[in-house]
């Protein structure tokens, strides 16, 4: 191959934004109901008393630091998944991110869910 040649996989893929653009907004508003749902879910425990709430309390705490770190590292996912040079051969990378990033969002809510002690 002659030197004055491009490399197939350096050349700048046509469509790479449209993948972190998609994932943008699917994260995007998975993340906004995950914290709608865990915000709102405090009020579950409004009538509990003593032992009950003490419990839900604790659970809900532990649960919410996770709800919130799993929201951040689907951030940092996405971001990463916009940084990615725009080339060909990151191509496979950057899909991996972008569909990574929601799953994250899930996977958080879903721990969220199952962490707290539910009344």
């Amino acid at each position: 191959m002659p030197d004055d040649m491009p490399d197939l996989l350096d050349t700048r893929a046509p469509k790479a934004w449209t993948t972190p653009l998609v994932s943008t907004v699917v994260t995007l508003q998975g993340a906004a109901l995950a914290l709608f749902f865990g915000g709102l879910s405090p009020m579950a425990c409004d009538s509990c008393e003593g032992a009950q709430e003490d419990r839900f309390t604790r659970s809900f705490d532990s649960g919410w630091a996770v709800l919130c770190t799993g929201l951040v590292l689907a951030l940092a996912v996405l971001v990463a998944s916009w940084a990615l040079p725009w080339h060909r051969r990151h191509a496979a990378n950057r899909v991996l991110l972008a569909v990574t990033a929601p799953a994250v969002v899930l996977c958080a809510f879903i721990a969220f869910v199952a962490l707290v002690d539910w009344p």
